[in-house]
């Protein structure tokens, strides 16, 4: 009896061994990840889209002679500002007024043979009034009254040609505005149309040339339409860090979108009073832009995956991951257009621990200061 008693126990204490030993080895879930989470909310945003911008004078012409010759006189001091009619170069003209001398010299001659032929033609009709003289002579006088005249027309024709050159060896601005440095000097020989004296460009208002994409022409012609108030901030230019104090408006919207590229180009204008603004001039056109009641969320709560973008939503202790389409940047804040709605619950800190169902432990988040330590 005491063998038997002995042996239950041995037993016993065989059974429960294996039991503590089973129930170590049973499998446990994966801890909780600890996190930071956000409740998204939805608020008014106002933010600048940038455009790529080239200043641009509204008239500009290159000069350029239309008669051969030798520059004989600049009257201009470069860079300054001119007025329309304004004397600017002059040409060598003594081989125009030669010419012009002569083609007045020409039709003086051509005058007299017409006042000839006018007397010949009078005195022969009244002779032919009364048979005194053969028919033909009257045709040939006829005939030479009216070559004299064509003579007279033709040599009118030549002396307006030779003024035109006499006034084309005097170049005058087309219009008000500021001349450039001058590409010739005084002596140089210039060729019609080839020469290129200067370049005069208009300065105020001035222009700004951008490209937008086809998709936001609607947002640009009801733009153009909108009455904006005097000293309205809504298209701004800025060069590196510095902003133009003067604010633009819409002034032509191109007729035809580029089938190439799918873009539009727009010009705005500025007023230019203190011709700060110089053409050719590259900045950035800024364009205020209002969003009402858009989702707006940390952006190091979203997270890349082969060019789409997601985020981690908590749905009671777990997570689940989902895609959303991006808007405009706000500093460490970004515009979400879809994907989230206002009261759901992101992670926005630790969300390189996470996977699809991963169970969360939410923590406060960390104070600047410790952040920063």
């Amino acid at each position: 009896m005491s063998f038997n008693i002995q042996h239950y126990s041995v037993v016993g204490l065989l059974i429960i061994a294996v039991g503590c030993a089973n129930k170590q080895q049973a499998p446990q879930g994966p801890p909780a990840v600890p996190v930071v989470t956000h409740e998204v909310k939805a608020d008014n945003v106002a933010f600048y889209d940038e455009y790529p911008a080239i200043v641009k004078a509204l008239n500009e012409v290159e000069l350029r002679p239309q008669v051969n010759g030798y520059i004989t006189a600049i009257h201009f001091k470069e860079g300054e500002k001119v007025k329309k009619g304004q004397k600017l170069y002059s040409i060598d003209q003594q081989q125009s007024e030669a010419s012009y001398q002569q083609a007045l010299a020409n039709l003086k001659v051509q005058e007299t043979n017409l006042i000839r032929a006018e007397k010949d033609v009078e005195r022969y009709r009244e002779l032919n009034k009364s048979d005194a003289i053969a028919k033909q002579q009257v045709d040939y006088a006829e005939a030479a009254y009216e070559a004299a005249q064509k003579q007279v027309e033709a040599a009118k024709a030549t002396v307006r040609a030779v003024q035109t050159n006499v006034r084309y060896a005097t170049i005058v601005a087309p219009f008000d505005g500021t001349i450039g440095i001058s590409q010739v000097r005084i002596g140089a020989s210039v060729v019609p149309g080839v020469t290129l004296l200067n370049t005069i460009s208009s300065d105020d208002p001035i222009g700004a040339d951008i490209t937008v994409d086809q998709r936001e022409i609607y947002r640009f012609t009801q733009l153009s339409k909108a009455n904006l108030p005097k000293g309205d901030s809504t298209f701004r230019l800025t060069f590196g860090n510095d902003t133009y104090p003067q604010p633009g408006k819409i002034s032509i919207i191109d007729r035809a979108v580029d089938p190439q590229t799918g873009t539009l180009k727009m010009r705005l204008i500025f007023p230019n009073p203190d011709h700060t603004l110089r053409s050719g001039m590259s900045g950035t056109l800024k364009v205020l832009t209002t969003h009402q009641k858009s989702v707006v969320i940390p952006y190091r709560a979203v997270t890349e995956l082969l060019g789409e973008f997601f985020v981690y939503v908590v749905d009671s202790s777990k997570v689940t991951q989902r895609k959303v389409a991006l808007g405009h940047q706000l500093g460490r804040s970004i515009i979400i257009k879809d994907g989230l709605k206002e009261g759901e619950t992101i992670v926005t800190e630790g969300v390189q621990n996470l996977r699809e169902g991963a169970t969360i432990s939410v923590t406060p988040p960390t104070p600047p200061a410790t952040a920063k330590q």
